[in-house]
């Protein structure tokens, strides 16, 4: 199926840069510090995060390896299920730090908590709608599936710039004595031993 396969490993391409960072409040520790309220803190966000981040990441290797070939309906499957588990990954990210609250003791923690999860949210709505968009493409028309595939990469270049902008929004809630409470919690730990994770 030549008409599908540049245009789906552009696709690739324009998710794959999610790969590379554990969305997951995850750093390197550069020194013990105690403060109970947020290492209790840091617990709550920590907990979920291997889970969250499992599928995340799985979703973004199935996108990659259905670049390579197949026919449109199975191409079809495979990027509808991959961005309803982006969705899901990112919206329970969201629910996560949302129900956590705001960091204790931190300046501006709860704005800086509040902006992570309003960026993630609008993350997950966004790939739900990039969900939609390939469950509509009509994969019995070779001409048409490759112009709603195309169309879909077009639409992968906004969502790559709310990635981004979800990415600096959890950067910010992590600075700081937040850095070193994720640190310490084994949830966190497992999420940065992922090889596509980034570990500080």
């Amino acid at each position: 199926m030549e008409g599908t396969d540049p245009v789906n490993k552009k696709l690739a391409a324009a998710l794959s840069g999610g790969a590379v960072l554990a969305m997951a409040l995850t750093a390197c520790s550069s020194g013990e510090k105690d403060n109970k309220e947020l290492d209790a803190w840091a617990a709550k966000v920590c907990t979920s995060v291997p889970a969250q981040q499992a599928k995340i990441e799985a979703a973004f290797d199935a996108l990659a390896k259905a670049a390579k070939d197949g026919p449109p309906a199975e191409l079809q499957k495979t990027d509808s299920q991959a961005f309803q588990d982006l969705s899901d990954g990112f919206k329970a990210r969201a629910t996560t730090i949302n129900n956590a609250g705001a960091p204790p003791g931190v300046e501006d923690g709860k704005t800086k908590q509040q902006d992570a999860v309003n960026k993630l949210t609008v993350l997950s709505a966004s790939y739900a709608d990039l969900k939609k968009q390939v469950d509509a493409l009509d994969t019995k028309n070779q001409s048409k599936f490759a112009a709603g595939l195309d169309a879909v990469s077009e639409r992968m270049k906004d969502v790559s710039v709310q990635y981004k902008s979800a990415v600096t929004a959890l950067q910010k809630l992590e600075e700081g004595d937040v850095k070193q409470a994720v640190a310490k919690q084994p949830g966190c730990k497992k999420a940065v031993s992922s090889p596509s994770a980034t570990t500080g």
